[in-house]
């Protein structure tokens, strides 16, 4: 098993990235959102790991934290979703999305990922539904610019009743969650100010 690899970023190709170590290019398939997030060429990385062996071909997938990596190996436990499909699901949605539409069953949100259709949806949400908690759901949400604790609780608050009020407007849970997340914020934001602002991509 390799957790992780440490080198440098020496390519970047269609659907993985060539990270050096040594002198030795490991392969490591990564989702579009993650490549995007990387540092440029030439930089030094860590990518958390999952090795994929078959009979005929051993694959590195990799992810930028090992929240990714737990939920992507959650993923690939349920029938029918091999690990280019768990990638296509995380590329979709961030793990904290995603623990948030099996929460409230939004198989809109989680069919959209490429590959994995309504009755695949339906299956993942039910075979994990007590794998993934609800307290995760915000807990990696970003922090206010002091970076103090209290603010980070603060900000959850505010963005959990931002999301409710939403859902209550008739847009889907996930869909909510995924435009709050994009509103910036401050010690002086409002839930009517995350309001305005998830509707501007809402709309």
């Amino acid at each position: 098993m390799i957790s992780y690899i440490r080198g440098e970023l020496v390519a970047l190709e269609e659907d993985k990235v060539i990270v050096d170590v040594g002198g030795v290019g490991y392969g490591i398939f990564m989702s579009g959102q993650a490549m995007g997030q990387l540092p440029p060429v030439g930089s030094k990385v860590k990518i958390h790991t999952y090795l994929n062996v078959k009979e005929d071909v051993m694959q590195l997938y990799g992810f930028l934290n090992r929240d990714a990596l737990s939920v992507f190996k959650l993923l690939i436990g349920v029938s029918g979703i091999g690990p280019k499909g768990g990638l296509g699901i995380l590329a979709q949605l961030t793990p904290d999305e995603l623990r948030f539409a099996v929460m409230s069953k939004d198989i809109k949100a989680i069919s959209a990922a490429p590959g994995i259709g309504k009755k695949t949806a339906e299956k993942l949400i039910v075979e994990l539904k007590d794998k993934l908690k609800i307290e995760d759901v915000l807990e990696h949400q970003v922090e206010a610019a002091n970076g103090a604790a209290e603010d980070t609780v603060n900000a959850q608050g505010l963005q959990a009743d931002a999301v409710q009020a939403l859902t209550a407007l008739g847009y889907g849970s996930t869909e909510a969650l995924q435009a709050v997340r994009k509103v910036e914020m401050d010690e002086s934001t409002t839930v009517e100010d995350l309001l305005k602002g998830a509707l501007k991509y809402l709309i």
